[in-house]
């Protein structure tokens, strides 16, 4: 049997092999703990100012119930938890730190195996993405989504319908009173978003990717049998490490492809473009834009979920969830069939018999929700490197469309203007917002889907084309361009635009073209100057060196896994 990494530390007998143990054992844990038995480091993102990981200190009791009976040795640890509803300026910003917590904490400790806890929006993939970076054994646990919200008699969704709602309001239709009044409604116990917005939909990347148990991107949060999971978890993470069965050997080419199909079929959101690049690009797995064109643009959506549908994932899991999405991807011959997970088996063993009790929420590749829906990739000389638009969630009759473009340099003048009763703008207008990509913001906030101007929502207009080099919330919808690459603050194309230029959007062939002659764009070019770098710390470092949105916004020094090698001894 190959030697354990932990015994690196607490196999030694000698001086450090005392100090080692002996410290440990001020926890009163007793010697045979140390006598060759599998470390299992738990990954913990809890923290009360995350509100979808707040109850992960249970989920983590469960999972070592899971250790202990397997016969390993769990040892929890605290890393950066980044909350998206709470953290400013934008829990984007911190998901490369946070990665980076991650892989030393795991790299510079004695454990011999990974499980890492995982719910809001960024902690999955940091946590995926540090995991990455060091090689070991590795599984995930998602918090799960909250339940259903409920206001007076219908279900509203996370985000989704905050949107909903907020439009609602600012157009007269809604009173104050009433908005508050939803508050309370939406989110009523544990969990992170129970819509389709970026929390379910890594989770659901989590369980393709072939990183998780069957069953781990649904089960409610306060269902018993997300408990159950974890503890069993913990049982097989021991077995992995017994195995040898490093994170390596489940992150593959195939498996990143089937992440990239179910994020098609599920209608997930834009930010698992992102998300899924920095992974492999971690992992050492080519992966780009151009794959989730060729792989998901045509494929259709299944699953009948908001914001792209009706239901929220609570009816997803009693649907089937995850595994009927890939059982028919699978019957399509649009799925990685023999591509391993963590559990020993193929993702083909794991999902053939997996069956499905609801086709209004869950439907037949045949009978699809929506057909070609997935996220398709745009390109022309206002995108040269690449944007992206997720059809599930656009307006059919804006998919092609000519307009005037009205601009907003950035998100503070986009919110000092957009109430304007002045504002020079009607639907048939591009709206575009600048400087909200990785340097631009920085972080890359999620305001790429701009609110409309009041007087148009009072017109019952609901959706224009927007356009912007920043993010989406996944839980948001309409007809939204983001990620245009290279960003403004960068020096791309689209800080050249001004109101008034024509912007073309053809989905259809597509295409993203700004209407201004190439001598006029020279002159403009000529007088654009980039911002300064931040004065210091983080968001100095992360201006620096931050790669653009197609290469997945991660540290330019951090691409490519180094293994998971023991630090030196300094002692």
């Amino acid at each position: 049997m190959k030697k354990l990494r932990s015994q690196e530390w607490y196999g030694r007998r000698d001086r450090e092999g005392f100090m080692y143990r002996s410290w440990m054992k001020n926890q009163g844990w007793p010697h045979d703990l140390f006598d060759g038995r599998p470390i299992i480091g738990i990954c913990n993102t809890w923290s009360e100012l995350t509100p979808c990981n707040a109850h992960f200190r249970e989920i983590a009791e469960f999972v070592k119930r899971g250790v202990w009976e397997a016969g390993g040795f769990p040892l929890e640890f605290p890393v950066m938890s980044l909350g998206e509803t709470q953290l400013r300026p934008t829990a984007m910003l911190f998901r490369n730190l946070a990665s980076m917590d991650v892989e030393e904490s795991i790299r510079g400790n004695p454990v011999d195996g990974v499980v890492l806890l995982m719910g809001c929006d960024k902690t999955t993939p940091s946590l995926l993405m540090g995991a990455a970076s060091c090689g070991l054994p590795t599984i995930g646990v998602s918090g799960g989504p909250m339940l259903s919200g409920k206001y007076r008699g219908h279900d509203v969704g996370s985000g989704t319908g905050l949107w909903q709602m907020s439009e609602q309001l600012r157009a007269g239709e809604m009173t104050e009173e009433d908005f508050f009044a939803a508050e309370s409604c939406m989110h009523r116990s544990k969990g992170h978003c129970m819509t389709m917005g970026t929390a379910s939909t890594m989770a659901n990347m989590v369980e393709a990717l072939g990183m998780s148990l069957p069953g781990n991107a649904a089960i409610p949060a306060v269902d018993a049998r997300r408990n159950t999971l974890a503890q069993m978890t913990g049982r097989r993470i021991v077995q992995m490490v017994h195995e040898d069965l490093g994170i390596a050997k489940i992150l593959t080419r195939q498996s990143f492809e089937n992440a990239i199909r179910a994020n098609a079929a599920i209608g997930g959101s834009t930010n698992a473009v992102i998300h899924l690049v920095a992974i492999a690009g971690r992992i050492g797995v080519p992966l780009c834009l151009d794959d989730f064109e060729q792989l998901g643009s045509e494929l259709p959506c299944l699953v009948n979920l908001q914001p792209s549908g009706k239901y929220l994932m609570e009816d997803y899991f009693y649907a089937g969830g995850l595994p009927a999405v890939l059982r028919e991807l699978g019957q399509a011959r649009a799925l990685n069939r023999d591509a391993l997970t963590v559990n020993g088996k193929t993702i083909w063993e794991n999902v053939t018999e997996a069956p499905c009790w609801n086709r209004e929420v869950i439907h037949e590749f045949s009978t699809p929700f929506k057909p070609n829906a997935g996220i398709t990739v745009l390109r022309g000389n206002l995108a040269p490197d690449g944007a992206v638009i997720k059809l599930s969630a656009a307006s059919p009759h804006l998919l092609q469309h000519r307009g005037r473009a009205v601009v907003f340099e950035n998100i503070e003048e986009f919110h000092a203007r957009i109430n304007d009763e002045s504002l020079d703008i009607d639907e048939t207008c591009v709206m575009v917002l600048k400087n909200c990509g990785p340097k631009g913001y920085p972080g890359m906030a999620e305001v790429g889907n701009m609110p409309l101007p009041p007087k148009l929502l009072r017109k019952g207009v609901t959706d224009m084309v927007r356009i912007s080099d920043a993010r989406m919330s996944g839980t948001a919808y309409g007809t939204v361009v983001l990620h245009v690459c290279p960003e403004a603050a960068a020096g791309g194309p689209l800080a050249l635009v001004q109101s008034g230029d024509t912007i073309s959007l053809d989905v259809k062939k597509r295409e993203l073209r700004l209407e201004v002659e190439d001598n006029i764009l020279a002159a403009r070019r000529a007088k654009w100057t980039a911002q300064p770098l931040p004065e210091r710390g983080w968001l100095r470092l992360y201006a620096k060196h931050v790669m653009q949105a197609d290469k997945g916004a991660d540290l330019d020094f951090l691409v490519g896994n180094s293994g998971a090698k023991v630090a030196r001894d300094s002692h």
